[in-house]
């Protein structure tokens, strides 16, 4: 349970950090760009100037510190439950949230600090409530319908982003935590994986299924934060991250908490999503408060 902890807490600690410079790259190339270059019709930024953000130094090294977050993260969902080991990793909201402050130059109200406290101290529940982690298996049907729900929630977001233009960061934000949930679970159900074997690995829809996921969870984490709140966009795909994968290990992979102390992880996973919840409400103000220093995408007119 202890490295599993540890495991998680430092896989927060690099999204966290990742976030804010993968923010810090996008802002940067925002303010190089041309006022109209590089926004679709509908307001949203389109793929080449995504891929500008993603050339600066900032955002590599925010992307690396990702991979090794990723690393970590698909350890720690093989150690603990996964509503804690994704509520923990999720946990990167408050690391994103005090570096912004330095490296964005980002304000935050009471009210913000109020609802970060509320997560760290849903956090300290949960981990005095958590039993046993569940088993790795799932019948392969579960696999099929996890890589055809991700194929989903990417494509269909991908396009529904685009459409909907500049305003779509807390829906990015969402659709890449679900993304990135479903990577956990899909790390969670590896097969081939203990013990090892290749031929049944690569033949594992799972396994496609977390490639498409933290593909697609990332490029759609990079557009929230081209569009929108820093704080916000993190904030919703906190609770991407961690309803879902935390109910479905619960529900179908045999997650439990201590013998008595089911009430009290109830209790801290709802204040953990709606701690989360509130930093995504009140960080709405750092748009227009960032505008003239961080020059983000133009609305459309009209």
């Amino acid at each position: 349970m202890l490295i599993g902890l540890l495991t998680a807490v430092a896989a927060s600690i690099c999204y966290g950090t990742g976030s804010v410079l993968q923010a810090v790259g996008s802002r940067r190339a925002a303010r190089m760009s041309p006022t109209a270059a590089g926004v679709t019709a509908h307001g949203g930024p389109n793929l080449s100037s995504t891929a500008k953000a993603a050339m600066t130094w900032e955002f590599i090294v925010g992307t690396i510190l990702d991979f090794v977050g990723f690393g970590l993260g698909a350890l720690a969902a093989r150690l603990l439950p996964l509503f804690l080991s994704q509520t923990v990793i999720s946990a990167n909201l408050v690391i994103t949230a005090v570096l912004s402050v330095k490296m964005l130059g980002i304000r935050l109200s009471r009210k913000e600090w109020a609802s970060i406290g509320v997560v760290c101290t849903a956090l300290v529940l949960l981990a005095t409530a958590a039993g046993h982690e569940g088993g790795h298996h799932a019948p392969m049907s579960t696999h099929w319908w996890l890589l055809g729900i991700t194929t989903l929630l990417m494509v269909g977001g991908t396009v529904a982003v685009r459409l909907l233009g500049g305003g779509a960061a807390i829906l990015a934000g969402l659709l890449s935590g679900l993304g990135f949930g479903a990577l956990g679970v899909g790390v969670r159900i590896l097969d081939g994986v203990d013990p090892f074997d290749l031929a049944t690995l690569l033949s594992d829809p799972a396994l496609y299924a977390i490639l498409l996921a933290g593909i697609g969870g990332m490029y759609l984490h990079t557009v929230a934060l081209q569009i929108g709140s820093v704080n916000g966009a993190t904030a919703a795909l906190v609770v991407g991250e961690t309803v879902l994968p935390g109910a479905i290990g619960v529900l179908w992979l045999g997650d439990a908490s201590r013998p008595g102390l089911a009430w009290l992880a109830i209790v801290g996973f709802v204040m953990a999503v709606t701690g989360a919840v509130a930093v995504a409400w009140y960080g709405k103000h750092e748009g227009a408060e960032e505008e003239d220093a961080a020059a983000p995408v133009p609305q459309p007119v009209g």
